[in-house]
C-alpha cells in the first residue's frame, strides 16, 4: 500500500499549478513541475515535456508518490490512470462530473489516494458547507455560492476569464445535479437566477455544473433541499443564456472557448466571494448558519497571486498535507466534504484562507 507522500509531481504550470508547486516545495515537499512550455524561475524542479503524451509520461513520472493534475479537465481521468496503475497518490482539480465518476470507480483498487476536486468550488465550498451542516440536529436546507469576478468588471458580462474558458464552459453546459424536495434531480444550467448579497454588493446567482462534487451522494436521505450556483456581476447569467442557448454556441464549444478568449482577458485584481448558508432543527428551534468571505488577490511569497489562483492552490495543498500527514486516509476516495474543516485550517496552506481574511479586514467589493 502506498502511504508515503512526499515527493510529487505537478502537471501544467500555469498560474494554478505553479503556486501549487510553489506552496507544496515550502511545505518541505520534493517537486517536480511538468509542463509543455513550464514558466521560468520557478522554485522546484522543472521538466519540459507534452503532458498529453501519456506514453512517455508513466517514465517521467517513475518514482513519484504522487500527481497533481492542474490540467483541463479532459486530460485528468487518462492521467488518473496512470497513477492507479503505478500505485500512487492522486489529486486533481475537476468540476466535470464524468471524469470525477471515472476516478471514483478506479479509487476502488486504488493503492493510494484517489482525490479529484481539491479546488474552491467543487472543494473547499464543501469542506465550508459540510462543517456548517454538522452543527445541526437535523437538515432543511444547504446552499453554496462562489463567484471569482473581476474587482473593477467593465462590459456586459461583467468578467475575467482568470480561470480556463474550457471550465467555464462546461460549467455552463452540463445538467446540474441537485437534491430538490428531498430526491436527487438534474437541473439545467444557467438557471434558478436569484440575487445575491455579499458584503452589501448585489450579486446574481445560478445553477452552474459540479459544484457540489459528491455531497448529493453524501447528503441523500439528509436534507431537503442542496443546491450549488455561481455568482456573478447582475445581467451576466442573460448574455450567456443567449450565447449558449439561442445561439446555440453549447454545440459549439471550441468556437464558444475561441469567443471569450478573445472577449475576456485576464486580470491582476480579482476577488472571490463564498456564501455558504444551512437551514436545520438545532436545539428544536429552526436556525440558520452562514459563512460569506470576500477573498481578494494577495501576496504570497513574494509575489502577488490572483484570488482564483491562490484560493485554488491553497486548499488542494492543504488536502494533500493532510494526506502527507495523516489527517485523512491513506488510501481511497476522499470527498471533500468529509475533509475536517478544523484541520483544513489548521495546515499551513489551509492557514492562507485565514490570512487572507485578515488582509480583507472586512473590506467590501463594490462595482
Amino acid at each position: 500500500m502506498t502511504t508515503k507522500l512526499e515527493r510529487v509531481a505537478v502537471l501544467g504550470l500555469g498560474k494554478v499549478g505553479s503556486l501549487v508547486g510553489t506552496l507544496l516545495a515550502r511545505s518541505g515537499f520534493t517537486v517536480t513541475g511538468i509542463d509543455a512550455n513550464p514558466p521560468a524561475d520557478l522554485p522546484f524542479d522543472v521538466r519540459t515535456q507534452d503532458v498529453a503524451d501519456f506514453s512517455a509520461l508513466k517514465t517521467t513520472l517513475t518514482g513519484v508518490d504522487a500527481v497533481i493534475s492542474c490540467l483541463p479537465f479532459h486530460l485528468n481521468v487518462g492521467i488518473a490512470r496512470i497513477a492507479h496503475e503505478a500505485g500512487m497518490h492522486y489529486f486533481d482539480l475537476t468540476e466535470d462530473v464524468a471524469t470525477t465518476r471515472a476516478i471514483l470507480e478506479m479509487s476502488h483498487t486504488a493503492k493510494g489516494v484517489m482525490a479529484p476536486q481539491c479546488g474552491l468550488a467543487p472543494g473547499f465550498i464543501g469542506i465550508v458547507g459540510a462543517d456548517l451542516a454538522k452543527r445541526f440536529d437535523s437538515l432543511r436546507s444547504i446552499e453554496l455560492r462562489v463567484g471569482a469576478l473581476p474587482q473593477h468588471p467593465r462590459g456586459k458580462l461583467g468578467y475575467a476569464l482568470n480561470w480556463s474558458p474550457e471550465g467555464v464552459i462546461n460549467e455552463y453546459i452540463n445538467d446540474c445535479e441537485v437534491i430538490r424536495n428531498g430526491k436527487t434531480q438534474m437541473v439545467p444550467a444557467l438557471e434558478g437566477l436569484e440575487m445575491i448579497l455579499v458584503n452589501g454588493l448585489v450579486l446574481e446567482s445560478f445553477t452552474t455544473s459540479g459544484g457540489l462534487g459528491t455531497m448529493c451522494e453524501t447528503y441523500l436521505g439528509r436534507v431537503q433541499e442542496l443546491n450549488y450556483k455561481t455568482m456573478r456581476y447582475p445581467g451576466h447569467c442573460e448574455l450567456m443564456r443567449f450565447l449558449l442557448n439561442e445561439l446555440y454556441l453549447r454545440d459549439q464549444r471550441e468556437l464558444a472557448n475561441k469567443l471569450l478568449r478573445n472577449a475576456l482577458p485576464a486580470v491582476a485584481e480579482d476577488v472571490v466571494f463564498v456564501h455558504a448558508a444551512v437551514e436545520g432543527q438545532k436545539d428544536g428551534r429552526l436556525s440558520r448558519e452562514e459563512f460569506v468571505r470576500a477573498y481578494p488577490a494577495m501576496q504570497l511569497e513574494g509575489e502577488s497571486w490572483r484570488a482564483i489562483s491562490w484560493t485554488t492552490a491553497a486548499s488542494l495543498c492543504a488536502v494533500v498535507e493532510m494526506v502527507a500527514g495523516g489527517a485523512l486516509p491513506a488510501q481511497g476516495f476522499i470527498k471533500q466534504e468529509e475533509i475536517p474543516f478544523d484541520k483544513f485550517m489548521a495546515t499551513r496552506n489551509g492557514a492562507i484562507y485565514r490570512n487572507a481574511e485578515e488582509v480583507a479586514g472586512g473590506a467590501t467589493f463594490a462595482a
